[in-house]
């Protein structure tokens, strides 16, 4: 027999002690997980892409477990306070959060006496789903391209604006990147959440924007906006006619919104093994794949390893760009 079959049957051997063991241990930890409610947080306002991918999975979870998972919304500081409410619940499975690029890579590493650190108070348990920026322009700013929207901030440093969602957010960090990559100082301009960004770039307060698709190509569409290129390390399948940033002569470059969702540290690794396993597989239904993506989103689900690995190369990504260009959360 080919040694690489029988090496594939000894791998599938090994295997399945293990998977009938995990199920052993949930069982014993846990007999009945879930036997009561789960409130699941959202450190953000309602309405926003980390509220409608949490009520979507909490919908599926009710469903398929008969216990209810509660959304609960705990807004303010960027997604601070809900986190830092979070992070002080039991480890036991009953608090779930969902976690963005803002939560658990930026405002760690912009705030030195944080009540919460993202891989020592928190168990990750799956990306949900990645989104790239827009990089985006009022119609009746000069510049057409990427190109030249360079060329102009290169000859007028500090004179030219961009609009953000805010200090601390993963629109003004993926701006930042592009500034040291293409080495040119434009000014931050922060609002008060992404619908008051863009329609001070709607009404040309600000001329320029790296948005997010959802909000942004509605008005691209329709002429409002004009769209240079995109942040991802790919084009994305919601806006394939975009270039990417990349692409446009800055390789390397690369910039997503991202959500998943986290628990606590200490909490069984049996529960976590199948919290992650219940919410892949929620990730994969039609449905909620339909919806992810006509959102603007890529779904991105995972196993609690990689997205362990994905927060830490994120963590030090922006750590890097918040020490080099001096960031502060205020």
């Amino acid at each position: 027999m080919n040694i690489f079959i029988l090496g594939a049957i000894a791998s599938l051997a090994a295997a399945i002690p293990e998977a009938i063991a995990a199920q052993s241990d949930i069982g014993k930890i846990a007999p009945d997980y879930p036997t009561k409610p789960i409130r699941f947080i959202v450190a953000q306002p309602p309405g926003g892409q980390n509220d409608l991918q949490a009520r979507a999975i909490a919908l599926k979870l009710t469903e398929r477990w008969g216990q209810q998972v509660i959304v609960d919304n705990r807004g303010g500081a960027g997604g601070l306070i809900g986190f830092e409410i979070a992070a002080r619940a039991a480890p036991d499975g009953y608090t779930l959060a969902m976690g963005s690029i803002s939560t658990l890579a930026v405002i760690p590493n912009m705030h030195a006496k944080l009540a919460y650190q993202p891989l020592r108070d928190f168990a990750p348990v799956t990306l949900v789903s990645t989104s790239p920026y827009i990089v985006v322009v009022h119609p009746s700013f000069a510049a057409k391209s990427l190109a030249e929207l360079v060329a102009l901030a290169k000859a007028q440093p500090g004179k030219l604006a961009y609009a953000s969602s805010g200090n601390a957010t993963g629109i003004q960090l993926a701006t930042e990147l592009f500034k040291a990559a293409a080495g040119i100082d434009i000014t931050h301009v922060p609002y008060k959440g992404g619908a008051p960004a863009t329609t001070a770039l709607l009404g040309g307060e600000v001329p320029v924007m790296f948005n997010n698709v959802i909000t942004a190509m509605p008005h691209v569409r329709t002429g409002k906006l004009r769209a240079l290129a995109v942040t991802s390390a790919r084009r994305s399948a919601n806006v394939p006619e975009l270039a990417t940033v990349a692409e446009l002569g800055y390789p390397g470059y690369s910039a997503d919104s991202w959500q998943g969702v986290v628990t606590i540290a200490g909490t069984p690794k049996p529960i976590v093994t199948r919290l992650n396993r219940e919410i892949v597989a929620i990730l994969k239904l039609a449905d909620v794949s339909a919806f992810l993506t006509s959102q603007g989103n890529d779904v991105a689900a995972s196993t609690p390893e990689q997205f362990t690995d994905y927060i830490r190369t994120e963590l030090a990504k922006w750590s890097k760009l918040i020490k080099t260009a001096g960031l502060r959360s205020d």
